[in-house]
């Protein structure tokens, strides 16, 4: 996908023009009204001061936050900087290689393709993919006189279904762990060159199973049969997919696998530790015009006012800039638990693209039974509140990931509704 170039001032004129309850793009700061939204100002800073102090201690280098509920934006936020080394202060409309927060807009595309009636959830995957129709599952057995194991490779007890793939319970991996599957996953998936996601995903079929299908919640790359899925039904890739149902739609001019080259001064630096101190890690920048894996798992670029506008959508029922993209019911599916005590944090669980808070007191944070959220590995994190009808974004880009600031965006959030 292309994008054409929008400059800070157009950007930002075009948010004052939208009402905030059909498009959330770049608003002025005389928009923004944490009482307008039921929230304290006084104990919103203490959000500020947290990743003031972070920024300030080395800790991360900038940041974007956004807070919206109840039809106010409460905050809207640039932090820190952009790049260390150069010391450019992190801009509003900064761009952001998201990860794995492609993962549930790639799963709402599907669901898209549910609703049209192409599929069904418990369809097996091998019904349009047939080299998953007989997949192996890795069994780790002791060797005899030995502190080792080695592995041995059983049939699969029953087919991967679609629903799994979205759900991580389908025994595939994402190759992040560091066990022996998980290291094969990785080297197959993202050390070997693939030129298309049929490529990736047809490797990936080759591989043994975690487990067997249903049995655990695995993280994995399930999601990237989705987008195969995809262009299996409709004839398009998956970019253009997006770019045509959600990103047009929706107005998200700043999202997509690729991005025009004028674009490139937005995309965020990516920084990580180096001797003990936060720098610029320019030997994995990502590059905004060299996709063409166009993927489930991760590759989107994205700014925090375009996701808005997706989460917005969700939020509600389905509904974005004018737009039915998904129906009510569909997300109630999304929104519910799959897995149950599959997942291993207590009072969290998974739906079908999104992680799921499902018990207050067991999990032991703030938040409400029903909020669901995802994150990116480059340290970006969202969740969206249907019973506080909020939405929160913090957008940073550090490797390698950490679940602390999405906690911390949880608490500080929250802390300050005070209606």
């Amino acid at each position: 996908m292309k994008l054409t170039k929008t400059s800070a001032f157009q950007y930002l004129f075009v948010g004052l023009l939208l009402t905030i309850s059909t498009s959330l793009v770049a608003q002025s700061q005389a928009t923004i009204n944490p009482a307008a939204a039921g929230l304290s100002a006084e104990r919103l800073a203490r959000f500020d001061t947290f990743l003031e102090q972070e920024i300030a201690d080395g800790k991360i280098p900038g940041a974007v936050s956004l807070i919206y509920r109840k039809g106010s934006i409460a905050q809207y936020k640039s932090h820190g900087y952009t790049n260390l080394e150069t010391k450019e202060k992190m801009p509003l409309d900064e761009i952001f290689y998201i990860q794995s927060m492609t993962k549930p807009i790639v799963t709402a595309a599907i669901m898209m393709l549910y609703e049209e009636g192409h599929f069904q959830l418990n369809d097996p995957i091998s019904k349009y993919f047939p080299a998953f129709k007989e997949m192996s599952v890795a069994n780790f057995v002791d060797v005899a006189g030995s502190a080792e194991k080695k592995m041995e490779l059983v049939p699969a007890d029953k087919p991967i279904t679609i629903a799994q793939c979205m759900s991580h319970t389908a025994g595939l991996s994402h190759g992040l762990g560091a066990s022996e599957i998980d290291q094969m996953y990785l080297k197959t998936l993202y050390f070997q060159p693939h030129k298309t996601i049929e490529d990736r995903v047809m490797a990936m079929a080759k591989l043994p199973l975690v487990a067997q299908p249903d049995n655990v919640w695995y993280y994995s790359a399930g999601p990237d049969v989705l987008a195969l899925l995809i262009e299996h039904f409709t004839g398009k890739s998956c970019a253009e997919f997006l770019e045509e149902r959600i990103f047009e739609p929706l107005g998200m001019d700043d999202t997509g696998y690729t991005l025009d080259p004028s674009k490139n001064d937005r995309i965020a630096t990516l920084h990580h530790i180096k001797d003990g101190k936060l720098v610029p890690f320019p030997q994995r920048q990502p590059k905004g015009q060299t996709e063409t894996v166009f993927g489930g798992t991760h590759a989107l670029f994205s700014t925090a006012t375009d996701y808005m506008k997706f989460a917005q959508m969700l939020l509600n029922n389905g509904k974005g800039n004018g737009h039915q993209l998904l129906g009510k019911k569909t997300i109630e599916l999304m929104t519910s638990d799959r897995v149950g005590d599959k997942w291993s944090a207590p009072g969290f669980g998974f739906g079908l693209g999104f992680g799921i808070k499902t018990d207050l007191a067991a999990s032991a944070d703030l938040a409400s039974e029903g909020m669901y959220y995802w994150s990116g590995a480059f340290n970006t994190y969202f969740f969206i509140d249907p019973k506080e009808e909020m939405i929160a974004f913090l957008m940073m880009q550090t490797d390698p990931y950490t679940d602390y600031y999405n906690q911390k965006m949880r608490q500080l959030v929250y802390q300050s509704i005070v209606d």
